[in-house]
């Protein structure tokens, strides 16, 4: 199990390595400055795919992890 820092520090390099340095700081200075319900934002993120979909994509990536 990962520490609040490791999954800090993973999460802002995988933003940079998708987005670069100016990108990612703007999509974390816009994360800050808007209000975020991380709730619904999940809600309509993957709205094809069905719970049971998105768990055993999540046990997969787990497993994968290990």
């Amino acid at each position: 199990m990962s520490t609040d820092t490791e999954i800090k520090t993973a999460g802002f390099r995988a933003l940079v390595a998708a987005l670069g340095d100016v990108q990612a700081e703007k999509f974390i200075t816009l994360l800050r400055r808007e209000p975020f319900d991380y709730t619904q934002w999940h809600r309509t993120l993957w709205p094809e795919k069905s719970v049971e979909e998105i768990s055993d994509a999540a046990m997969r990536e787990r497993r994968g992890a290990d």
